[in-house]
């Protein structure tokens, strides 16, 4: 028998999602129908849905149940997302509900054309994010800043263990382990140990 789930969620310990509640409620008063479960979490809307508690609630949906939230920003705070669980949604045979906007996602023409409007909103949003992006490393450029790494940055020099052969060399001799040379050094213990094997260093003890 198909389901009607409702979902809440709210960003902080702080807010309250009795009125979420009370919204889905009233709007399912007006149909005569009640859901079947409420779903409530505190946690951020930019955290993606399948980390969720509301991406495993879909993934147990059935064809002919309903997901009914508040309004569609209670899925997430990214468009794109939004977008993109309502689709998948729709093509599952769920039917998604945001009541505050009166927006019924389902599987017919009319569901469709907001789905396809919500795509095309969240494409504009992405190339607008990504001209704003151009933009700002075009300003910073005329303004003379340096893009990327600075210049040799990769050289050896800029490594912390550059120059300290003699030392690691020494206490090598000394029977030092690599890990207390690691600690000696402050670095982790597989790059003192690739630094002594790429620089052949071992083979130095004995010359």
């Amino acid at each position: 028998m198909p389901r009607i789930i409702a979902y809440a969620r709210v960003s902080t310990d702080k807010q309250d999602a009795e009125n979420q509640r009370f919204e889905i409620e009233r709007y399912l008063a007006r149909t005569g129908a009640n859901f079947d479960e409420f779903l409530e979490e505190t946690v951020s809307g930019k955290k993606h849905v399948s980390d969720r508690k509301l991406g495993q609630l879909i993934n147990e949906l059935d064809r002919g149940d309903t997901l009914i939230v508040s309004e569609t920003s209670r899925i997430s705070r990214r468009l794109n997302e939004i977008f993109n669980t309502i689709q998948a949604c729709i093509d599952r045979g769920i039917t998604v509900i945001a009541v505050k906007q009166n927006y019924v996602f389902a599987d017919d023409i009319n569901s469709k054309v907001i789905a396809f409007a919500f795509g095309l909103a969240a494409e504009i949003e992405r190339d607008l994010i990504s001209q704003r992006t151009k933009e700002a490393l075009a300003r910073k450029k005329s303004e003379g800043v340096t893009l990327g790494r600075p210049v040799g940055s990769f050289q050896p020099k800029h490594y912390k263990l550059h120059g300290k052969d003699d030392e690691i060399i020494a206490l090598l001799r000394k029977q030092i382990s690599v890990a207390a040379l690691a600690r000696i050094f402050e670095v982790n213990r597989k790059t003192m140990q690739t630094y002594i094997d790429d620089n052949d260093l071992r083979r130095k003890l004995v010359i």
